[in-house]
Formats: C-alpha cells, sequence, structure tokens
C-alpha cells in the first residue's frame, strides 16, 4: 500500500479469474461504488489500482471483488514471485484434454476404429474433459451470466455441456448406447428425434482446444511484470559501504542516506549519490542510451546501476530505494503498463452478438415446435441442435492455430510476437517512434574519421594514439585502441598514466604521446593547428567525438570517434514509410548528433536531448494528437516508453528491461526486422478474422437446418470437419511469409 495524497492511500490488487475486458469493467464498477474508492482494473495487466481512503483496511477492497465472482490478493515481494497457480492450473487441464480428446475425435471422425462399445469409451474420456478440464469455461460462464453477460466462455459453456448432456442422453435413454452402434456418412436431411446421435468429439475437442488458446494467452499476459523484475536486477546487489574508517561488503538494500561507498573500475554504482573523492568515466548507456561516457568527478551526481569504466570512486551516498533514479524509472513502466488500453478479445466481440442471437433462436425453436404440435423430443431435439451447432471445432482454432502458425513463423525471422491483443494495434499504428543509440545505430564507439596534420600520416596518428589508448579501459580508448589494431600490431607502452578525466598520455617507442581533448593540450601550453580546429567543429557539428594526438610539443591530429549507423537502418525506414508509417528520431543524445543521423536515413521528425521520463512524456504528447504510436528500442532509458507505445518493439541485442516492456521482440539487430514484425502481425490478425468468419459462417448457415429439425449428425459433423480443415489450412498459408532481409 503507498500513500498518493493527504487522507488517501493506493492499494495495488492481482486480478484472478477474469476472461474478457468486460470482467474488469464489471470489477471496476463494483468497486467504484464504494464510499470514497475510485479503482481503475486493468485486464491486459490482471491488476486493479484502488484509491481508498487512509485507514481503509484492503480486505474490504479483496471481499468486494470476491463477491462479484473474482479473486484478489496483495502483489508479492518481486523476489517473491513464482509461477503463478491459475496458470499452472490451467496447464494441468490443457495436459489432460489433449490426452483425452485426441482418442474421442479420432473415433467420431473415422468410423473403421469404431469397435463396439467404443461410444461408452468416448463417454469415460470425455466427461472429465467437459466436467474437470472445461471447468473455468463453466465458471466463467455462470458468474457473467449472474450479472446479465455474455462472453465466450458462455458460448463455450453452453455449448459443450449441450452437447455433452444429449450425448449421455442418447447413450442411456435412446438408441445410442447399443452395443454395435457407429456413426455411418449420409447426406440426406431428415427429422429425427436425435436420440441415436452422440456429439462427444464437439464437447471435448471444443474444450480442448479453447483452453489451450487460453494458456498460452494467460502464459503472455503474466509477463508482463517481468520488465519491472528486471529493471530491479540492474542494480548492484552488494557495496562496499565506509562506516568507521572501515571497508566492509554489505547488501545493498542495507545502504542509508549519507553512507559513502567504493566504486572501483567495472563494478556498479550501488545508489544515486555524489562522488566525494576520485575521477573516472561512468557508462550510462544502460539508463539514458548514450553511448559516450560521462566524465564525473568531485562534486559530480552519479545514478545507481551505471558502470564505474575507469577509477576509483568514492560516493556519498544521496537517494536509496524507491527514491532513486532506478525505482522512479521502474514506476514508469508500471504506469505505463497500467494505462494501456485495456484489449478485448475479437471472438468476444463477436459472441457478445452471436451468444444471445443463438440462445434466442434456440428458445424460439423450443416454443415453436411446441406450439406446431410436435413431441417433446423433437422440440428438444431442435432446440439442442441449435445450441450444438452454434459451438464449432473451428472456433477453437481459429484464433491459436494462426497464432502458432503467425508466431512460430515469426520466431523463424527473428520476430516474437508475446500475445494476440499485439496484432490488433499493428493494424492501427500510424506512427514509429525509433530510439537512436542501438536501434538506428550500432549503439558502439567506433572511429569515423583520422584528421593529421599537413606533415603527418593518418596511419601514423592511428597508431600511436592507438597504442596508448589500449592501455585504458574507457569506451573510447577500445575503439581507437581496436582501429588501430585493424591496422597492423600496436606497439609497447611505457608510462603510461591517466590525466584527470581529460586524457591519457604514455611512452610509444621513446616519444611521450598525449591523446585526449583539447583543454588537456591547453593546459599543456600546446597549440592546436587551425585546420585541425576547423575539423573538430565539423565533427561535433554532426555529434560526434573529436580526440586530439599531439607528441613532440605539437598537435599532430584528431580521431573522430563516432556511433556508427547501421548500415540497413536508411532501407528500414524506407519500408517503414512504405507501411503507411511515420517515422519519428527519439534520443537522449545531442541535437546534433540527432539530426545527422536522421537526415542520413530519412527521418524529418526529431526530438532530442530528452530524459528517460521525457520519452514516456513525449510518446504520450503525439498519442494526444490522435496518432496510434509504436515505439522501436533498445535500453532500460526506453523501457517505459515501449510500455506506453500502443505497440513496444525491442531490439534483442538491447537490455532484458526494454525487451519484456515490450509487445514485439527484434531478435536481430536488423531494424528492418521492425517493417517485417508489423507486417506479419497485421498478416496474422487478417488470418485470424477470415478465420473466425469461417468458423461462425459453417454454423449459421446450419442454424436453420438445426432449428427445422433437418440437422443430420453426419452433416453437421461433416460442417465442422470442413470448417477446421478450412481453418488449419488458412492458418498454415502464413508459413509462406517471407522476410525483406537477403538472408533471411
Amino acid at each position: 500500500m503507498t500513500t498518493t495524497d493527504p487522507g488517501r492511500e493506493r492499494i495495488e490488487l492481482e486480478i484472478g479469474g477474469m476472461t474478457c475486458a468486460s470482467c474488469a469493467m464489471r470489477i471496476e464498477k463494483k468497486l467504484n461504488r464504494l464510499d470514497g474508492v475510485s479503482a481503475t482494473v486493468n485486464y491486459a495487466t490482471e491488476r486493479a489500482t484502488v484509491s481508498v481512503p487512509a485507514g481503509l483496511d484492503p480486505d474490504t477492497v479483496i471481499a468486494e471483488v470476491e463477491r462479484t465472482g473474482y479473486t484478489a490478493i496483495l502483489p508479492a515481494p518481486q523476489e517473491d514471485v513464482g509461477e503463478d497457480p491459475e496458470l499452472r492450473s490451467l496447464r494441468r487441464r490443457l495436459i489432460v484434454a489433449v490426452a483425452l480428446s485426441l482418442p474421442v475425435i479420432v473415433l467420431a471422425m473415422v468410423p473403421a476404429l469404431q469397435f463396439p462399445g467404443w461410444q461408452w469409451f468416448s463417454l469415460a474420456l470425455a466427461t472429465p474433459v467437459v466436467a474437470w478440464a472445461g471447468w473455468p469455461f463453466h465458471r466463467a460462464a455462470a458468474v457473467n451470466l449472474r450479472h446479465g453477460a455474455t462472453t465466450m466462455d458462455t458460448l463455450i459453456s453452453m455449448g459443450t455441456l449441450a452437447a455433452f448432456l444429449w450425448s449421455v442422453y442418447a447413450l442411456f435413454f435412446g438408441t445410442a448406447g447399443m452395443i454395435g452402434m457407429t456413426h455411418g456418412f449420409t447426406w440426406t436431411l431428415e427429422r429425427g428425434d436425435g436420440s441415436g446421435n452422440i456429439y462427444l468429439e464437439v464437447a471435448a475437442g471444443v474444450t480442448m482446444f479453447v483452453l489451450a488458446g487460453r494458456y498460452f494467452e494467460k502464459r503472455a499476459k503474466r509477463r508482463a511484470g517481468a520488465a519491472l523484475r528486471a529493471l530491479l536486477e540492474l542494480g548492484a546487489k552488494e557495496v562496499a559501504v565506509r562506516r568507521g574508517g572501515v571497508e566492509t561488503r554489505i547488501p545493498t538494500a542495507q545502504l542509508r542516506v549519507g553512507d559513502e561507498f567504493v566504486v572501483r573500475p567495472g563494478e556498479k554504482v550501488a545508489t544515486d549519490g555524489v562522488v566525494v573523492s576520485g575521477t573516472s568515466a561512468i557508462d550510462q548507456s544502460l539508463l539514458t542510451g548514450e553511448p559516450v561516457p560521462v566524465e564525473v568527478t568531485v562534486g559530480d551526481a552519479v545514478t545507481g546501476a551505471t558502470i564505474n569504466a575507469g577509477g576509483r570512486l568514492i560516493i556519498r551516498a544521496t537517494r536509496i530505494g524507491a527514491d532513486t533514479q532506478l525505482a522512479q524509472m521502474a514506476q514508469l513502466v508500471e504506469r505505463a503498463q497500467e494505462g494501456k488500453a485495456e484489449v478485448q478479445r475479437l471472438a468476444d466481440r463477436i459472441s457478445a452478438v452471436f451468444v444471445p442471437v443463438v440462445i434466442g433462436i434456440a428458445a424460439a425453436t423450443l416454443a415453436g415446435w411446441l406450439l406446431t404440435g410436435a413431441s417433446a423430443a423433437a422440440a428438444f431435439t431442435a432446440a439442442v441442435a441449435v445450441l450444438i451447432i452454434a459451438c464449432p471445432c473451428a472456433l477453437g482454432l481459429a484464433t491459436p492455430t494462426a497464432l502458432l502458425v503467425g508466431t512460430g513463423r515469426g520466431a523463424q525471422l527473428g520476430i516474437l510476437i508475446k500475445g494476440p491483443e499485439v496484432l490488433e494495434s499493428t493494424r492501427r499504428v500510424d506512427t514509429v517512434v525509433l530510439d537512436k543509440t542501438g536501434t538506428v545505430t550500432t549503439g558502439r564507439m567506433t572511429v569515423a574519421e583520422v584528421v593529421p596534420s599537413a606533415d603527418e600520416s593518418a596511419d601514423d596518428v592511428l597508431r600511436r594514439a592507438g597504442a596508448v589508448e589500449d592501455a585504458s579501459e574507457h569506451p573510447i580508448a577500445r575503439a581507437v585502441a581496436l582501429a588501430a589494431s585493424e591496422k597492423g600490431t600496436l606497439s609497447e607502452v611505457s608510462d603510461f598514466r591517466t590525466l584527470a578525466g581529460r586524457g591519457v598520455e604514455g611512452n610509444v617507442a621513446g616519444t611521450t604521446v598525449i591523446v585526449g581533448r583539447s583543454t588537456l593540450l591547453d593546459g599543456l601550453g600546446i597549440a592546436p593547428d587551425a585546420a585541425l580546429v576547423a575539423a573538430q567543429k565539423r565533427a561535433e557539428a554532426r555529434g560526434q567525438t573529436a580526440i586530439w594526438v599531439a607528441w613532440e610539443g605539437r598537435a599532430r591530429g584528431i580521431v573522430v570517434v563516432a556511433d556508427a549507423l547501421k548500415p540497413t537502418s536508411a532501407d528500414a525506414v524506407a519500408q517503414l514509410r512504405a507501411l503507411g508509417l511515420t517515422p519519428v528520431l527519439l534520443t537522449g543524445d545531442n541535437a546534433a548528433a540527432a539530426r545527422h543521423i536522421a537526415d542520413r536515413v530519412g527521418i524529418e521528425r526529431v526530438i532530442a536531448e530528452v530524459l528517460p521520463a521525457d520519452k514516456v512524456a513525449e510518446v504520450a504528447r503525439l498519442q494526444s494528437e490522435g496518432r496510434v504510436v509504436a515505439m522501436v528500442g533498445d535500453g532500460v532509458n526506453d523501457a517505459a516508453a515501449l510500455a506506453q507505445a500502443d505497440l513496444g518493439m525491442a531490439m534483442g541485442t538491447g537490455t532484458d528491461v526494454a525487451i519484456e516492456a515490450a509487445d514485439i521482440t527484434l531478435v536481430r539487430g536488423d531494424l528492418r526486422v521492425a517493417a517485417d514484425a508489423v507486417r506479419l502481425a497485421r498478416r496474422t490478425l487478417a488470418t485470424i478474422k477470415v478465420n473466425l468468419f469461417w468458423a461462425f459462417a459453417y454454423n449459421v448457415a446450419a442454424l436453420p437446418l438445426a432449428a427445422l429439425g433437418l440437422l443430420n449428425p453426419m452433416i453437421a459433423g461433416a460442417a465442422m470437419a470442413f470448417s477446421s480443415v478450412f481453418v488449419v489450412g488458412n492458418s498454415l498459408r502464413l508459413r509462406r511469409f517471407r522476410s525483406s532481409l537477403p538472408t533471411a
């Protein structure tokens, strides 16, 4: 429980038992009727955020949720999160359903296998499937009906129970239970009392297929909180704290504001603080996306979870726990996920109309037959036939098979789609926001250019600079050393030393070589060459970093280092435009670097120099303009924006936090895969829609036959089988999806 403002508190609850967006709306309405309570319930994340008067017992709110027919618990601490019991239960039910349903379906569809007494064997197998494996659907249908609502669960429950109960009636009180009875194929339309027909394969098969779809959907949704856990994992677990002049290692959670702690090269900064001793370069790329490390010295602020890339630092803690920037970013991700629009499944939308209509037709059929003087058995047969034919096997296959094939093909192409709700977002997206570092660019510093003075060669300048920089661990130094090593073996360096955050120097082949910023040369009284100064200004205008190289009292050249553009980014932007998307470059980098990159890839709109919180605000601002926004990023700083966007796509070469916060993960580091992801998702969504249409259409066409009492079970079975074959075949067409990458 957290305090939001004086006199009020905020309660977070995990809600269980919701099967559609209407469930979330129902809980929300119930909670908002409580005095002084304001609640929002998110179906996608299965969480409720409730603002209550201070002092109100959370059990009061939980009890109200339970009276509505659902479960509610206070969230467990992040470190205690285990496998969800509801997900585990669904998996057990699915395994049992698959094992028992397949023999029932095969026996019903292959008359040659129908041995004497096969129908009783099928009943024994189908009973636990319908009664136990299908219990979540029956319970949800009962809860929804109690509140006057109908959903897919209503249709599934009524259809499977109607098929099962009628089969039981036909077996015990009709002729279907006779030993030696088989379901032969006939294509005639004739009236009958239905006592010789059983539909156990419908009851078991539909339960199995829909249960499979529900399980995979639930598993995808349960990963929503993984982004927060991944964020918390970024922080240092232990810290070397100085207390009473003694340095001891303690868990980071035991740090207090004012404590001084030591951070050695390569270690993470334990918490937000201020440098009290030492100078170093801090790699903030995980949090800010900026590839160039920041030089810090005494008095500079540093952020927890960043990495010390240089010297030894002593830092005084200024913020701990929930007050740190890392924790605030976790809160940004959580708020962005909670604020996502609730997504209602396509089948639920159709069933909202279809279910009441079917029930009405069944009731009208029963009344009509009785009013015309028909027997109760014939009237009931016709009414039940309406319910049976309205619950198609293909409906259970429509979404899962398309998702299975579409996501499987995506995985082959390096595209991981988290859930069915993601597909709908791709259809509506009109703007794509691209992070710069690591997405459009490589995110690694590389040597872009070497500019020598008039009497020096570029290779000699790079060779000497690389030899000295090879002794440093600074990321820019590593880039220079790597470029130099590609030209040949690096010379040995002696007398190497770091010059207080301004650069380095060392002796190469008897000559002292100085590599660093222009301020380093100024401090040593070395006047830079005018042509080199002009080259430095040109580089900085492009957002690049210029490193000066000097020896024997003269500036000999500059090495220009930059975050390199990915060679495929321009093509990727063109493909995104072809899909009707407007690209926007969003980065925490400086405006000059961002504009230079944008011009090279063909992006007109640039938003630069933004903090992580500002990225969320910029995405929200685009959404407030009426745009449907997709976001592509790879860093921790992008996680909240990825969650805020209508469609989040994370580069798989990025951080776990970004990947978990996104809807789609692009395993390859190629931005062109983002265009492939949009195309594949749209194609999969279109396939699901076609599947749903035909899954219902076949059965809608058969409804008049059922209502007239002319529903021959073999014709019904053939229609169901054909609709299932059509749905599977249509879904398999997604396997032919081709990537725009030539090597895919």
